[in-house]
């Protein structure tokens, strides 16, 4: 069965639940969600949810792409596709597409978002997206051997692994939620 706007909210409540002071920050997608909609589809305008997947091996890294298209260095992630059944499912399978990860390897560190983030997103005349804004809902999985494959180069410029410090520069306050999630394996 296909991410519902149900799943989509259980999901931001619970977060919201867990992180109470972002709760002002969220208060739009909330207003939205409730007024239904397929929040799941690429093309529901003025907003739709995409997923992130923060990778941690052993104690001390953190996996990290290069966007093609935004040209940042973030955490694996896009869009939901009709056949995802669960958030975490959707973001492991981001990571497996973006990075080449073998998804048997890796664990979900908690059933629990790390981060949700909402964010404007400009137009993309060439894919016949008005500005919008994505609803970003990240999870924390572990790792105790995974390593980059063969990436997907229409998405991201590489993939690589990055110590927690860098990392946290680079990405922000997710790191720090990603690496306190784990329930370490092995």
């Amino acid at each position: 069965m296909a991410i519902s706007d149900s799943d989509i909210s259980g999901a931001l409540s619970a977060y919201i639940k867990r992180y109470p002071d972002e709760a002002a920050l969220l208060a739009e997608p909330v207003q939205l969600l409730s007024q239904g909609g397929d929040f799941a589809s690429r093309r529901n305008f003025p907003m739709h949810v995409t997923v992130g997947a923060l990778l941690v091996r052993g104690d001390d890294e953190i996996l990290l792409v290069e966007h093609r298209a935004y040209g940042i260095t973030l955490q694996p992630g896009g869009h939901l596709e009709p056949t995802d059944t669960t958030l975490i499912d959707a973001a492991v399978r981001e990571l497996a597409e973006e990075t080449g990860v073998d998804p048997g390897k890796v664990f979900p560190a908690s059933q629990a978002p790390v981060y949700i983030e909402y964010g404007r997103v400009p137009a993309r005349p060439e894919k016949d997206e008005p500005d919008h804004y994505h609803l970003d809902i990240g999870y924390s999985f572990v790792t105790p051997d995974a390593d980059v494959g063969r990436i997907q180069e229409s998405e991201v410029r590489g993939a690589a692994w990055y110590s927690l410090d860098a990392a946290e520069r680079l990405v922000g306050h997710r790191i720090a939620r990603a690496v306190s999630a784990p329930v370490r394996i092995g």
